[in-house]
């Protein structure tokens, strides 16, 4: 069996990362456990080459860079990494904390848990058309950007009318030869600075549609879109598509492990809390009244609740250790 760590932290995305960093800055022995083969989850795994431009202290910075930095912060007190793993199920042994046991078999014993798994398990929502998976299986649509150079001298068709679609309407304008992003509706989710920058592009919009078929022998050639309003059809030429349409995500087994789980997402205190004694929630999978879905706001919940759990292992503990600039750090071991 495993040691016990002070602190097992799912979800080895920024705010995971960020979280076993200052659980090492204070001294805890950790844990990181996420089912992705690779750390740095949404960033790494979806949109490696997309610009993050909320991050501070970046005016815009490459997700893949960004993840690199974590992983790097993240990793440097040696925490103990496990990768592919699912975390199965929770078992309570009182006074010692816990201990996890993995889909593989495996059993992980800690002392508490923080808990940064983003918005859980996601698969992207699909066009529902015809020939879909085989288009995606030929290498025409994609559900997500990991290079950008594939979509090069492409005419391109984005779906979607939030951050994504735009970000990527923005960045791939440089390089394919015409975007039409597509949308259902003419409002958008997406920032309105982002909306702004892309309509001074030659990005062209094609509002108040939808996919209704893809078109090609063997290979994208057209998409026929479908007005929702009238119902008239029109061809657009493409040979690759990108479906940014959002993801269907659940919590897997930690849906069952007794946590107040509203709309998917696991309910916190004001010190990120759960109802459950040594467990706490940060980031995307964790609600509370004003909550905000970023980066930037998830470290800082990560750093709060390993404070939390630092002074509920050590009563003697300041909940505030002070500001890393006036600390004596530990060293990496």
């Amino acid at each position: 069996m495993a040691n016990r760590v002070d602190v097992t932290i799912i979800g080895g995305g920024p705010v995971g990362l960020f979280a076993s960093f200052y659980a090492g800055l204070r001294g805890m022995s950790v844990r990181i456990v996420d089912s992705l083969p690779d750390l740095g989850g949404q960033l790494t795994a979806l949109y490696p080459e997309k610009y993050v431009y909320d991050m501070p202290g970046f005016p815009r910075v490459l997700a893949k860079d960004l993840a690199r930095d974590l992983i790097a912060q993240g990793t440097q007190f040696k925490p103990e990494i496990a990768l592919g793993v699912t975390a199965e199920t929770l078992i309570a042994e009182g006074e010692d904390g816990y201990t996890i046991q993995t889909r593989d078999g495996q059993n992980l014993p800690t002392r508490t848990v923080i808990i940064a798994a983003g918005n859980g398990s996601f698969s992207p929502t699909k066009l529902g058309v015809e020939r879909e998976e085989a288009f995606a299986e030929s290498g025409c649509l994609f559900y997500g950007v990991r290079e950008r150079a594939v979509f090069a001298g492409k005419k391109l068709v984005i779906v979607g009318g939030g951050d994504s679609a735009f970000d990527w309407a923005l960045s791939l304008s440089e390089i394919a030869e015409s975007i039409h992003l597509v949308h259902r509706r003419d409002q958008f989710r997406a920032h309105e600075d982002t909306v702004e920058r892309v309509r001074q592009t030659p990005t062209q919009f094609k509002l108040w549609s939808v996919v209704h078929e893809l078109r090609g022998n063997g290979k994208l050639e057209s998409i026929l879109l479908e007005n929702t309003q009238t119902k008239e059809r029109e061809e657009l030429p493409a040979d690759a598509v990108v479906v940014n349409i959002g993801f269907k995500s659940s919590l897997g087994p930690m849906k069952d492990w007794g946590m107040v789980i509203e709309k998917n997402q696991i309910v916190v205190d004001h010190q990120f809390r759960t109802n459950l004694p040594g467990i706490f929630a940060v980031g995307d999978v964790c609600a509370f009244d004003g909550k905000i879905k970023l980066i930037a706001t998830g470290v800082g919940e990560a750093a709060s609740a390993v404070c939390q759990a630092k002074t509920l292992l050590d009563p003697s503990a300041k909940l505030f250790p002070g500001h890393s600039s006036d600390l004596e750090l530990p060293t990496p071991v």
